[in-house]
């Protein structure tokens, strides 16, 4: 390449033209702004000084013709033109009679045809004469005028010498520039044009662009090292085309959040693994872990943290476990996979799952909180579990799913029922979608009894689904299935509904009970719980009081700031709340100090062996204690006998419900009930009288 590059038109000139043009036509648009600014400030300067010389001698002229004194006018008048701008002056009556006057020639001058169109040739002021005080009659008008050719050429004086100031400056300030850029730009540009004819395209690396003298860190510089850099590596095209390859390789191979394999580099780990193991006859664990309730966690803190606690857990996971090395990977959202092989045995998975479950659980810090989770793990073991890779996922997968139904935090095996155990769950899931509307469920109350007036104080509404092939389906059974898929929601609102419409019912026939019902964790993470239920309370006016709100203490834990918001506004219109189910869960004096709650319910896993279990009586009497420390009522759950049902009232227990008194009954029945209670105890009362202390 020994051409030489010869521009026809140069990039300096044109740099210059524009300069000129642009510097010229910025100093004439600056001076004209200047100039006309400065016209205005001398028209407003004619005017004010009109002003003031008509305010000064207006009470000499008023005198001089409210008393028709001619001396006084004209001295008046000849005072006026003391100034050298007075063109004329005349003080007249209101019918036009002159009292006084004079006028004077216009000042000749070659200017005028220019400044008169701007200032005009005079100015002409008025003003009435008037006496002061309260008498506003007008005896005449005192009239003056303005030469302004005065004002004028010292204006046009200053103009000119803006204008050509303007242009002066615009025009050196345009050299100025020009001599920069060509310095700067256009010289350095020359040379490299030439150091660029000097390039062997058959030898591009051979000869190097020299760099421009105090260039070498800005564009230009940059450039040239660009330049030089693209010579330099035309030979290893080859090399970075490869390696651009590999790295799209990868991306496609690797979750893009975390670093880990992703599904399609998990599979074939996991073939790789088996393919080894088979011919070792070992065997190859595969544990799928689904973070516990993810959804709350971005709902609470947002999205950034939910993908920061992924990316932390990721790395834990990935860690060497007491066994030695495992292989990690994302399956996507919040589900993880790890790979575990030379198993010896069943309880070195049970060990790695427990590794797993506390690496997840274990509190992580992100910026300046702190986040908990728990995770439920599905394992299938190859080769008993299968013997195909996509097999042994899908019921790693299908285990953890199963699993999550029996609650969290813990582990499960593949068992070789798995597959009808999901697939029965599928099924009563759709029929599920199909009970409210096919009016299969219904509700069946059972009494809460005050257990020191021995009175039906009120009832806790109970949800009941009529299979029409299964038969009656435990609460236990379904209820977990409505929370999963969402149905839960519709249904909380139509239990809601139908109980208050009982207690209504109830209240019209002079039964005024308090009404309990189940709030679950799905319906209180609702947006709208807190307007839904004071708008079925009005519907069937409902007193607030009446209503008890029954939650769970996980309920309100996976999202604790919201559930005592919504809370505490249902407590604020009188909403009553209960923590159901008391001592299961985690039974926190913080969260129970938090949350609006009015009643304490122990769980009937601790009064059905109370008196005969020591751990369980010491736990009611706690919980009973506790209650009456912070000045919360107490009701017992499951009470089946007249030895527990003493003990509690013994103890302080306020209410109490269980079989002891009756099973939940249909309303109707639950009517019979209450007059038949109430009717023995009315008797018993007659019959063996006592007074309360």
């Amino acid at each position: 390449m020994n051409q030489r590059f010869n521009p026809k038109r140069r990039l300096g000139y044109r740099i210059l033209r524009w300069v000129l043009a642009i510097a010229l036509l910025s100093g004439i648009a600056l001076s004209a702004g200047q100039i006309v600014v400065d016209a205005r400030r001398v028209s407003d300067g004619l005017d004010q000084q009109a002003k003031q010389t008509l305010a000064l001698v207006r009470d000499a002229a008023t005198q001089a013709i409210y008393s028709i004194d001619d001396d006084l006018g004209r001295q008046v008048i000849e005072g006026l033109f003391e100034q050298r701008a007075m063109h004329g002056a005349s003080i007249e009556h209101p019918d036009g009679t002159v009292l006084a006057e004079k006028s004077g020639e216009l000042r000749p001058s070659s200017y005028r045809s220019i400044t008169d169109p701007i200032f005009e040739a005079q100015r002409e002021y008025r003003i009435p004469l008037q006496r002061a005080g309260g008498d506003r009659t007008i005896y005449g008008y005192l009239n003056i005028h303005y030469d302004t050719a005065y004002a004028a050429r010292d204006w046009l004086e200053r103009a000119t010498l803006t204008l050509l100031t303007g242009l002066a400056r615009a025009l050196v300030l345009a050299l100025v520039l020009f001599l920069v850029f060509h310095l700067l730009l256009t010289r350095p540009l020359l040379r490299i044009i030439r150091s660029v004819s000097d390039v062997d395209p058959e030898a591009p690396g051979d000869h190097l662009l020299d760099k421009p003298q105090g260039h070498r860190d800005d564009e230009l510089g940059v450039w040239v090292n660009a330049t030089n850099n693209l010579l330099t590596s035309i030979t290893e095209s080859q090399e970075r085309h490869a390696e651009a390859k590999e790295r799209i390789n990868r991306l496609s191979r690797y979750d893009k959040l975390t670093g880990l394999p992703n599904r399609e580099m998990l599979m074939g780990m996991l073939r790789n693994a088996i393919h080894e193991h088979r011919r070792a006859g070992q065997h190859v664990a595969i544990y799928c872990c689904g973070i516990d309730d993810f959804k709350s966690i971005n709902e609470q803190y947002g999205y950034h943290i939910g993908d920061g606690l992924l990316q932390v857990l990721a790395e834990r996971i990935s860690q060497d476990s007491a066994h030695g090395p495992v292989l990690a990977a994302r399956l996507g959202s919040d589900q993880f996979v790890v790979v575990e092989q030379n198993l010896r045995d069943g309880y070195q998975c049970a060990s790695t799952c427990d590794w797993l479950l506390y690496q997840i659980s274990r509190p992580v810090r992100l910026g300046d909180m702190e986040v908990g989770v728990s995770a439920t793990v599905g394992i299938a073991l190859y080769p008993d579990d299968a013997e195909h890779t996509e097999q042994l996922l899908q019921r790693a997968e299908q285990t953890m799913t199963l699993a999550k139904t029996a609650g969290r935090n813990h582990y499960q095996f593949y068992v070789a029922q798995v597959d009808e155990e999901i697939r029965e769950r599928k099924r009563l899931e759709k029929d599920l979608m199909r009970a409210l509307p096919d009016n299969q469920l219904h509700l069946v109350y059972q009494p809460q009894i005050n257990l020191g007036s021995r009175r039906i104080v009120g009832a806790e509404a109970l949800l009941r689904w009529t299979h029409p092939t299964l038969g009656m389906v435990p609460p236990d059974r379904f209820i977990p299935l409505a929370e999963l898929n969402g149905s839960i929601v519709e249904i909380g609102r139509w239990v809601l509904e139908e109980a208050c419409r009982q207690a209504a019912e109830w209240a019209a026939a002079e039964m005024p009970l308090h009404i309990a019902i189940n709030l679950s964790a799905v319906q209180l993470r609702q947006g709208d719980i807190v307007e839904t239920i004071l708008n079925v309370l009005k519907a069937y006016d409902i007193p607030p009081g009446r209503l008890e709100l029954e939650v769970t203490e996980t309920s309100f834990m996976e999202n604790l700031d919201s559930a005592v918001e919504k809370l505490n506004q249902l407590k604020r219109e009188g909403v009553n709340v209960a923590v159901d189910d008391f001592g299961t869960g985690y039974s926190s004096l913080t969260y129970l100090k938090r949350l609006p709650v009015q009643h304490l319910k122990i769980d009937k896993q601790f009064v059905q062996d109370l008196l005969i279990n020591d751990d369980d009586t010491r736990i009611a009497n706690t919980i009973i204690d506790l209650g009456r420390s912070l000045n919360l009522d107490v009701i017992a759950e499951g009470v089946e006998t007249e030895e527990q049902e003493f003990y509690l009232h013994s103890r302080g227990c306020q209410m109490a419900q269980g079989y002891y008194f009756a099973k939940p009954l249909p309303a109707d029945d639950f009517v019979r009930f209450y007059a038949s209670f109430h009717h023995k105890a009315v008797a018993s009362a007659s019959v063996n009288p006592t007074n309360d202390t």
